[in-house]
């Protein structure tokens, strides 16, 4: 089934995570998503309220990156800026797995760590995305994050932050969808910058797509649609 233009703009969290960008750029970055009509911007935390005023009856949603990029802060930290982001503005929430736990195999800690969000963001009635930052994992590590996603049941799994040494890619989009089937729902970020890139993750089982090249997908879209 192709998918209207309407349809793929659902599916897109426009981001802008950069640390150094102005008022203006945010406010330009929210006006531009509502205009589109995207699903979400995907910002840092410290700008949420500034966002959410400005998105507010637009239909467009705060998505807050907890721990980012590097989900190094304690679980009760990220609970904490899970809970408070929320309290804030935020409508979904993307957080960043614990690495190093990850690499030790301490798997209790990291469904804890995961449980423990995905029900603070349950609780208050906000989408909760877990960010497995696959460049740095091996297959079998995706596959044990899947499984105990699968327990969890956050409502996204996500590739990367973009922020690491690579990105989202069509082998990973597929061997999460093949662990997850439909129980969860997969976000594809990290280099995703042209519609053709953007319709294959979607073709490889993604049903998110992080960006912050939004408009241009967009633009280019129509234009193959009306071929």
């Amino acid at each position: 089934m192709q998918l209207t233009l309407e349809q793929l703009a659902g599916m897109i969290d426009q981001t802008l995570l950069k640390p150094y960008v102005s008022n203006q750029d945010l406010r330009l970055h929210c006006e531009e998503a509502a205009a589109h009509h995207f699903k979400t911007v995907a910002i840092n935390n410290a700008v949420v309220p500034y966002c959410s005023r400005i998105l507010e009856g637009s239909g467009v949603l705060c998505d807050a990156a907890v721990s980012f990029p590097l989900g190094q802060c304690t679980v009760e930290t990220k609970v904490f800026e899970t809970i408070d982001v929320i309290a804030k503005g935020a409508g979904e929430v993307d957080y960043v797995v614990n690495l190093v736990e990850v690499k030790n195999q301490n798997w209790a800690y990291v469904e804890d760590e995961m449980r423990r969000i995905v029900e603070a963001c349950s609780q208050r009635g906000v989408t909760s995305k877990v960010i497995f930052e696959n460049c740095y994992l091996t297959d079998d590590e995706k596959k044990k994050l899947c499984e105990i996603a699968l327990r969890v049941k956050p409502a996204f799994i996500k590739t990367s932050t973009g922020f690491g040494t690579g990105g989202a890619t069509l082998e990973d989009v597929r061997l999460m969808k093949s662990c997850v089937g439909d129980a969860i729902r997969i976000k594809a970020a990290g280099g995703v910058r042209t519609a053709g890139q953007a319709l294959a993750m979607i073709e490889a089982g993604a049903g998110r797509i992080g960006t912050s090249q939004g408009v241009q997908i967009l633009e280019q879209y129509r234009s193959l649609l009306a071929k």
